[in-house]
């Protein structure tokens, strides 16, 4: 049986927000370091557009605002930082993934339910 491309784009469309809350967590963050940390992780390489729509609806959400700051090089960029609405839905998303990644390695390694 061939294990399709599909699954790792099935498992990243639920938890990729989530990752990218996290990333600004840690320090206001340009789009273009955001797809480069991603793009660090080889189970989390994305492209900037899939960023730029998912950060758009963070922010549609509140839990991203922006900043606009002078660039070195360039134009000025628009940077991401948490709110503390973003800083909440993080934090349930811990708990939920820690309980549901627990569940699921249970069962995958033990074979029970």
């Amino acid at each position: 049986m061939e294990v399709s491309s599909g699954l790792s784009t099935s498992l990243r469309r639920g938890t990729l927000e989530f990752c990218v809350l996290a990333l600004i967590e840690r320090g206001d963050q340009y789009s273009t370091d955001l797809v480069r940390q991603l793009g660090a992780e080889r189970s989390l390489t994305t492209s900037e557009g899939t960023i730029y729509p998912l950060l758009s609806r963070l922010r549609r959400l509140g839990w991203v605002e922006t900043v606009w700051r002078e660039s070195p090089s360039g134009p000025p960029r628009r940077y991401y930082s948490l709110t503390s609405t973003g800083r909440v839905a993080l934090q349930h998303f811990r708990g939920e993934w820690t309980a549901f990644r627990d569940t699921v390695d249970r069962i995958i390694e033990t074979g029970t339910r």
